[in-house]
């Protein structure tokens, strides 16, 4: 088992998904492409985590929803136990930051007016899921024990990140100017 495996099965305690959904929900975490997901929800559905569900669908292809099993959860909550790996990041525009010095002054305030669009887009969209499950869910996303209070939690995070890089590459951009 290893990590995408884990948090395949952490979006799936709280709701039945498609690998298509699945892949979106996976954005707050990393980008996984959908040819590390189908093979590895087979494995997990293989090795009795998983129970699928052919759902028909008319206009459009079916779909396959992915239920947890009680043997799913059980390896999830062992797995809570265990401490967390390191966390790894790689980000290619923070090597061209550190580079910036061999790029002429236009390209860089490109570069970080580029970067700054970016997670302004991303955080308009974090801002509105953030809002829809606050009007959804109310007093719940407080609730520890909720199924959707650990979402809730990663979501602030990341709107936290996003506002934080924001403000980075403004600071940044200043400074170009």
């Amino acid at each position: 088992m290893n990590s995408l495996a884990y948090a395949l099965l952490a979006m799936l305690v709280r709701k039945p998904c498609s690998g298509y959904e699945l892949a979106e929900m996976l954005e707050v975490f990393w980008q996984a492409k959908h040819s590390q997901i189908y093979p590895l929800l087979a494995k997990l559905e293989h090795d009795g985590y998983l129970i699928p569900e052919n759902v028909e669908q008319t206009g459009r292809p079916n779909k396959k929803l992915y239920h947890i099993t009680s043997e799913g959860k059980e390896m999830l909550r062992a797995w809570m136990d265990k401490a967390p790996s390191v966390p790894v990041s790689r980000d290619e525009f923070l090597i061209k930051a550190y580079s910036i010095s061999l790029t002429d002054t236009d390209t860089a305030q490109r570069l970080f007016e580029d970067r700054l669009s970016y997670y302004k887009e991303k955080l308009l969209r974090r801002e509105k899921l953030i809002q829809e499950m606050e009007a959804e869910y109310g007093t719940d996303l407080k609730d520890q024990e909720h199924q959707i209070f650990g979402r809730y939690i990663v979501h602030q995070r990341k709107l936290l990140m996003e506002q934080q890089e924001i403000a980075w590459c403004r600071w940044v951009l200043a400074m170009i100017n």
